[in-house]
């Protein structure tokens, strides 16, 4: 029987988990050698990117820009406002509509993603610091991400 499992391995199989290991683990110890406070967003980013179907030059660009809008509009609802799920969902609301304005509506996801982080989670530092921290912890990953995949690209299921 164990035969069977690993008779199904190949060598893409395995060379994406080592490039992804790789890739995930050099964020996170260039995160925790930053310092970042919730260092762990470096290295879920940076998977994130790698295991997409989606161009990873393409989906980090989406990332990024998301990840800016949703710090940027979340730490002003929670300076300006009392959270309540009303703003909440005001919230995810402008982040599609400013993701259509602006013409980057694969980036909505991310943007709601990252303001929800920042409105739902309890935070003892003011809201500016936790956007800009989940917004430099994010961009880490996404660099990491994109020079692995530039220096050792995808492993071709073909060859």
């Amino acid at each position: 029987m164990a035969k069977g499992i690993f008779s199904r391995l190949d060598r893409f199989s395995i060379l994406d988990w080592v490039r992804t290991t790789v890739a995930a683990l050099a964020s996170l110890l260039l995160a925790r050698l930053l310092k970042m406070p919730e260092y762990y967003w470096a290295p879920i980013s940076t998977i994130v990117i790698i295991q997409s179907t989606i161009p990873p030059h393409m989906l980090g660009w989406q990332r990024f820009v998301g990840t800016a809008l949703g710090a940027v509009l979340g730490a002003a609802i929670a300076t300006f406002f009392h959270p309540s799920a009303l703003l909440y969902g005001i919230g995810i609301l402008l982040c599609g509509i400013l993701s259509w304005v602006l013409r980057v509506s694969g980036a909505y996801r991310f943007a709601a993603i990252t303001l929800s982080i920042i409105l739902l989670i309890p935070r003892t530092h003011a809201p500016w610091l936790i956007g800009w921290h989940r917004f430099l912890e994010v961009s880490l990953g996404i660099t990491v991400a994109l020079v692995v995949t530039t220096v050792w690209p995808a492993p071709n299921k073909a060859g």
